[in-house]
């Protein structure tokens, strides 16, 4: 049982480099397009939604901010960490085109964001 959650957990995450100034984890997300924009899920528990930038460059979605640990002074002992914390990245390459973030949100965990075809 215990293999079959590891597996999961690799399937829905996909953990980067390891070096610190590198992004340590990609956040799994959903594409859906019309023909006037494209809407995009991110699935991003647990991430304050003012800490998250998103910008559109050369082609590619760049989704980036920082997760931290959940420790406080009060914090005497970590039973289980199975979420991703640290810095994550995750760079979404977009069909042929130009594109405007027209609306960005936090529901449920995950950012939405709708990018309009110019």
């Amino acid at each position: 049982m215990l293999e079959r959650a590891q597996r999961l957990q690799r399937q829905f995450f996909r953990f980067g480099q390891s070096i610190q100034s590198q992004p340590r984890w990609e956040p799994p997300v959903d594409i859906v397009a019309t023909d006037r924009d494209i809407e995009i899920s991110v699935a991003l528990p647990g991430v304050a939604p003012e800490r998250v930038q998103v910008r559109i460059d050369h082609g590619a979605l760049r989704v980036e901010a920082l997760r931290a640990v959940p420790m406080n002074e009060r914090t005497t002992q970590i039973h289980r960490l199975e979420i991703p914390y640290g810095r994550f990245e995750r760079q979404i390459a977009l069909p042929a085109g130009r594109y405007e973030l027209q609306e960005r949100a936090f529901v449920n965990g995950c950012l939405l964001l709708r990018l309009a075809k110019r």
